[in-house]
């Protein structure tokens, strides 16, 4: 039976560090600050900010919000967004995905300052050690450090190539000295590869996709799907049931990788909050 890896305990320890370090930052008179930006009336976004906002608030992070009509222009937010780069008070900029049709979306994260983006969008291709990386991804490496997984020399196997995940996954397994495949749609004998994985990080979006028959006894599996069902219930994108008596470590859905999203957001914002008192 696989050990189930608690993300939620994970996040806790991790926030809990984070608060420590703004503490540390306080007493020398830096107040790390989070900008949030929303565009619109979006329900689910909405949410998400104000978790967000909440995290900051739990460990003593300011947070500024810029809540924008739906009407806002592209124009008009890249000036926000050009103001709070010149702003030394504001230390991470997070504009809330998705936004509004009419605005460019690429176009918005490239104008974000490098040094602020602490959703770490920025670098989500070509990063190295010392960037700040999406949080999600970010995420997943913090998880398999809490059990002491060792990624050096596994077969690690991503599956599903998005930019917010897929994509800089493979690139953070490739940096801690994995060897790495990525999969997706278009991938052939796709049983043959997830069965040959130490360690297997499933981001594809199809409700309980992976089954015990496509890996191998002693796996790691990182389920970062998010799936509601019929009744209303979450689940991955792993079947949990037949995977888990196989694997060795095992995240679940809720409670595994979708707590340390925000968690690593936190930690990012603090980062970049000592790099700019660094270079200040």
């Amino acid at each position: 039976m696989g050990k189930i890896i608690n993300g939620r305990k994970v996040a806790k320890d991790v926030l809990n560090r984070v608060k420590e370090q703004t503490a540390f930052l306080k007493e020398r008179g830096i107040s790390p600050c989070l900008a949030v930006i929303i565009v619109g009336e979006d329900p689910a976004s909405l949410v998400y900010v104000k978790n967000k906002q909440a995290a900051c608030e739990k460990v003593g992070i300011i947070s500024r919000r810029f809540s924008l009509p739906e009407s806002t222009t592209e124009e008009e937010l890249i000036l926000l967004i050009k103001k709070l780069n010149a702003d030394s008070s504001v230390h991470g900029i997070l504009c809330q995905l998705p936004l509004p049709r009419h605005i460019n979306e690429k176009s918005i994260l490239r104008a974000i300052d490098e040094g602020k983006d602490v959703d770490g969008f920025s670098a989500r291709i070509g990063f190295d050690r010392n960037d700040i990386a999406p949080c999600t991804p970010q995420g997943v490496i913090e998880l398999l450090a809490s059990e002491n997984i060792d990624i050096k020399g596994k077969n690690c196997v991503v599956l599903g190539r998005s930019n917010i995940v897929g994509k800089p996954m493979a690139l953070l397994l490739l940096l801690n000295d994995g060897t790495v495949t990525v999969c997706h749609s278009k991938t052939k004998n796709l049983i043959d590869i997830t069965r040959r994985a130490d360690i297997l990080v499933v981001a594809i979006g199809k409700p309980r996709f992976i089954t015990g028959d496509m890996v191998k006894n002693g796996v790691t599996v990182i389920d970062v799907g998010i799936n509601r069902n019929a009744d209303g219930s979450l689940c991955g994108d792993v079947d949990f049931d037949s995977v888990e008596p196989k694997a060795e470590y095992i995240t679940k859905v809720p409670g595994g990788v979708g707590p340390m999203t925000i968690a690593m957001l936190m930690q990012n914002t603090i980062v970049a909050a000592m790099r700019s008192n660094a270079q200040n």
